[in-house]
C-alpha cells in the first residue's frame, strides 16, 4: 500500500492559513458596525444591494458548476442534443431574473440617493426616534489644511485642530471647505465621506447615537502628509460636551487672522490645539479665499461678475486674485514628491540620474526687491497691477479668476 503523501501537505496548508485568520479577527469593520444613523442606513444600503446582486450571482455560479459536472466527458448518461437551439422557458428565466434585479436596485438607489443626500437635513435620530420639533443642530465649520483639520464652532465661539466633539443624539450640520487642494472629510462611524474644495462649501448632516471615540481621516490623497491627516471624533453626552467646550475655552488661545495664516502653513503630525475665541468672519474669509490681507474675496468677485464685470478697471484686481502661489512667494512651499515634475528636492535620498535639485524660490536680497504699487502681498514680485508684465518685463500668465 502506497502511503498518502497529500495529507501532510493539506495539514501544512491549513496551519499556514491560521495566522491569517488570527489577523483578520483583529480587524475593526467600522463600516459594518457604525454608531450614527446615517452610517447605519448606508451600511444597510450596502447589505441590501449586495444581497440583491447575490440573488443572481449565486444561482449562476451554482448552475455553472452543475452543468460542468453533469456534462463532463466521462458522463455518458447525460443527454447529448447538438441540434438544440431554443427554449422559451429558459429565455424567460435568463432575462426576467436580471431585469427584476436591475429594477429593484434602481428603485433602491433612487430612494436612497434622495433620502441620504448629505445636504438634506435630518428627519430622525434613528430608526425608532423621529427628530424632536424645534431641536437646534450643532454647527461645525470644517477646513482641510496641509495636513491637518481645523474645526470652527460658531455657536460656541471656539475652534480646534485635529479634535472634534459632538453631543449624542444631537443633529450635526457640517460646512466643509479646503484652504488648499481638494480633500475629503470622512468619519466612517458617523457618515460617508464628503469632499472639501477650495473656494467651495459642501455640507453634511449627521448624528452620532453612541458615546465613544471614533477615527476621522482624510479620504483623498493630498500630498506627503496625507497618511497622517487624521483626527479623533468624540461622541459625548450633553454634560460631557459642555465640559469639553469649557476645557477648550480654558486651555485655548485666541485665533485671529495672523494666527490662522501661521497655522495654514504645511505641517505634518500636528498635535491637538484649542482656540478659546475666533476672529469674526475668519471662516468666511477662508471659504472665499481671502484670508491673506489684500486678496479679493470670491463672493466679491462673483458680485462684480453678476453686475456685468468691471471692464478695463478689472485689470487692477490682478494681484488681488493671485492665490495659489502664496507659499512659493513666502518660501514655505511644501517639498514636491519628485524632482522632475516640480524642480524641488525629492523625499528620497536617491536623486534621479542627471537631476540636480534646484530652488524654486531663490533668495532675494532686501535692497534688490522691486518696488510696486498697490498692496503688499507677502513678497509678490509682479509689476504694477494690471501691466501684465513681471519685474523683468516678460509676459505673465493671468490667473484663472481674472475677469476677461
Amino acid at each position: 500500500m502506497v502511503p498518502d503523501e497529500s495529507m501532510p501537505v493539506k495539514t501544512l496548508r491549513t496551519l499556514a492559513l491560521l495566522p491569517l485568520f488570527g489577523l483578520l479577527s483583529g480587524c475593526n469593520m467600522v463600516l459594518m458596525q457604525p454608531s450614527g444613523d446615517i452610517a447605519t442606513r448606508q451600511r444597510d444600503l450596502i447589505l441590501a444591494s449586495t444581497g440583491l446582486m447575490l440573488l443572481i450571482i449565486i444561482p449562476v455560479i451554482a448552475f455553472t458548476l452543475l452543468f460542468a459536472w453533469r456534462y463532463r466527458v466521462s458522463n455518458t448518461k447525460a443527454e447529448y442534443d447538438p441540434d438544440w437551439h431554443h427554449s422559451t422557458q429558459l429565455e424567460v428565466l435568463i432575462w426576467s431574473a436580471p431585469l427584476v434585479i436591475v429594477i429593484a436596485l434602481g428603485a433602491l438607489t433612487w430612494i436612497s440617493t434622495h433620502t441620504l443626500d448629505p445636504y438634506r437635513p435630518l428627519s430622525r435620530l434613528d430608526a425608532d426616534r423621529p427628530l424632536p420639533a424645534g431641536v437646534k443642530p450643532l454647527t461645525v465649520e470644517v477646513v482641510a489644511l496641509d495636513w491637518k483639520w481645523l474645526f470652527f464652532y460658531p455657536d460656541q465661539g471656539i475652534a480646534t485642530v485635529n479634535e472634534l466633539a459632538a453631543p449624542v443624539d444631537v443633529p450635526i450640520s457640517f460646512k466643509i471647505t479646503s484652504a488648499t487642494v481638494m480633500n475629503s472629510f470622512f468619519i466612517p462611524a458617523l457618515a460617508g465621506q464628503i469632499y472639501a474644495m477650495a473656494g467651495m462649501e459642501t455640507k453634511l448632516h449627521a448624528v452620532i447615537n453612541k458615546a465613544g471615540t471614533y477615527e476621522g481621516l482624510s479620504a483623498n490623497y493630498s500630498g506627503s502628509g496625507f497618511s497622517r491627516m487624521s483626527f479623533k471624533f468624540h461622541g459625548l453626552d450633553q454634560a460631557g460636551f459642555d465640559q469639553w467646550v469649557a476645557k477648550v475655552r480654558a486651555e485655548g488661545k485666541p485665533l485671529d487672522r495672523q494666527g490662522y495664516l501661521a497655522l495654514e502653513k504645511p505641517s505634518e503630525r500636528e498635535p491637538v490645539r484649542y482656540f478659546s475665541t475666533v476672529e469674526n468672519g475668519l471662516y468666511g474669509a477662508v471659504l472665499n479665499m481671502c484670508a491673506v490681507p489684500g486678496k479679493m474675496c470670491m463672493n466679491e468677485m462673483m458680485h462684480i461678475d453678476a453686475m456685468g464685470g468691471a471692464g478695463k478697471e478689472s485689470h487692477a484686481n490682478r494681484e488681488r486674485l493671485e492665490y495659489d502661489n502664496r507659499y512659493a512667494e513666502q518660501g514655505i512651499e511644501a517639498p514636491g514628491a519628485t524632482v522632475g515634475g516640480s524642480g524641488r528636492e525629492s523625499h528620497s535620498r536617491e536623486q534621479p540620474e542627471g537631476m540636480k535639485p534646484k530652488s524654486i524660490a531663490p533668495e532675494v536680497k532686501p535692497d534688490s526687491a522691486p518696488e510696486h504699487s498697490g498692496h503688499d502681498h507677502g513678497g509678490h514680485h509682479g509689476g504694477p497691477a494690471g501691466d501684465g508684465k513681471d519685474s523683468k518685463g516678460s509676459d505673465s500668465v493671468a490667473p484663472g479668476q481674472l475677469n476677461r
